[in-house]
Formats: C-alpha cells, sequence, structure tokens
C-alpha cells in the first residue's frame, strides 16, 4: 500500500452504503486504509410494527455500528430525520463540516436516479458539500477547507434507472464477511417487503460472474465524468 487513504461513504439511511459497497469498504478497511460510513438519516420511518420510530433509529443506529465493527470501518449517523431530507444550506453545511473535519479521499453515494427521494437527494447534497468545504470563502466553525478526489456512485436495487457500471471490484474475498455485516440489520433479515439478503448476495455472484470473479461490486462515476472503465478505483490503489 502506498498510503493510507480515507474512503468515506455518504448515505440515506443506516443499511443503505453497508448493502452497497460494504464488500468494497471492509476491503479497504483491512488494507489498512480509513472507511467511514456517513448515514444522513437512521432510516427509522420503515420501522416494524412492533417498535417505535425513535426505538427503530437507536436500533438501526446500533446496528450500523454493529455492522461497521465487522467490516472494520466507523458508523457515523446524523440527527436528520428519515424521508425528510431537504436540499437546504443547514445540511450542506453539516456534510461540509464532517468533510473538513474528516478529511476523506474519495466519497461513494447513492446514484442520482432512484424510486426514493431520500437516494436521489443524497449525491446533490455530497456535490455541494464539497464545493462549500472545499472553498476558503467559507468560515465553517474555524476549520481549515478540505477537498477530496471526487464521489463515485454505489448500485442499490431502489436507484437502478440508467445505472450502468464503469468499475467492477472484486470482492470475493470479502463477501462472506460482507454478508456476515449486512445481517445485522433487521430489515434485511426480516423485511416481508423486499427480500434484501437474497437480492445482495444474488447481485454479488452475478456482477461477479460478469467480472470473471466469484463476487463483485460495482462503482459509476457521475454523469459528465472522466469516465475510466476497469476493475480499481482510480487514484485509490490497494
Amino acid at each position: 500500500m502506498t498510503s493510507r487513504k480515507h474512503l468515506m461513504i455518504v448515505d440515506a439511511h443506516c443499511g443503505d452504503g453497508e448493502l452497497q459497497v460494504g464488500a468494497i469498504a471492509h476491503k479497504y478497511a483491512k488494507a489498512g486504509h480509513q472507511v467511514t460510513f456517513l448515514h444522513l438519516t437512521a432510516g427509522e420511518k420503515g420501522n416494524p410494527s412492533h417498535i417505535t420510530v425513535e426505538d427503530y433509529r437507536e436500533q438501526k443506529i446500533r446496528e450500523a455500528e454493529a455492522a461497521s465493527a465487522i467490516l472494520g470501518t466507523k458508523s457515523i449517523t446524523l440527527e436528520y430525520k428519515d424521508a425528510e431530507l431537504r436540499f437546504d444550506d443547514d445540511i450542506i453545511t453539516t456534510i461540509a463540516k464532517y468533510f473538513r473535519k474528516l478529511k476523506p479521499d474519495l466519497v461513494i453515494t447513492h446514484w442520482i436516479k432512484s424510486m426514493h427521494p431520500d437516494h436521489a437527494l443524497c449525491p446533490r447534497l455530497v456535490d455541494a458539500a464539497w464545493m462549500k468545504a472545499a472553498l476558503p470563502g467559507f468560515d465553517l466553525d474555524g476549520l481549515p477547507p478540505h477537498s477530496f478526489r471526487g464521489y463515485l456512485h454505489s448500485e442499490n436495487w431502489e436507484d437502478i434507472e440508467d445505472y450502468t457500471p464503469d468499475i467492477y471490484v472484486d470482492v470475493t474475498d470479502e463477501f462472506d464477511t460482507y454478508l456476515a455485516a449486512i445481517s445485522k440489520f433487521w430489515f434485511v433479515t426480516h423485511s416481508k417487503d423486499f427480500r434484501y439478503f437474497d437480492y445482495y448476495k444474488a447481485l454479488g455472484t452475478m456482477r461477479g460472474c460478469l467480472n470473471r470473479t466469484t463476487y463483485a461490486q460495482t462503482l459509476k462515476f457521475p454523469e459528465g465524468g472522466n469516465v475510466r472503465k476497469g476493475f480499481k478505483i482510480p487514484g485509490f490503489p490497494l
């Protein structure tokens, strides 16, 4: 490893980033890189009938922390409410402060086209916060400006419109750990609306077939970006 990098996954809800790129996160963490999941909300509004929204919020935060312990990553959950995210300066500034404090080298976030409004909004917030964190003209609690290499989009069953992978990452050695980590989320193993565990195991298998490996997870460059298709994340060596 040439140098220690910081990979940050910014997602809308606890469990999103872990499902989408948990195996990639573990791959980089075990190679010695710093990896952080920044959840904008807990995703508490999908609470099961036997638990309150607030109790489920606390449960999901605990589940995210348990998953991170398995993956070797860090989990941070902000105070914003599920299904109530907005494109406003308060949220943008909060994310920008985390960018300045934690100094990521690369960010992974949702794809821009999604059936879920929180998911679709997340990359817009990341893009605006990136600019605000980088420009010295913004005084954010005295934190020094910080920019990063850029951001990539991850693959999610709710974000599939026009999602065509650019990067396939071999996660064969990490996949069993990934499955153990996502199993910490109640909704992954108990949801009656969607078979999360089966879907993401099958997705990793299918992407592995296309990648000529046992398992793979994929990433996509932003629209209009400098697309470099391949099997490694550019500028982020292992």
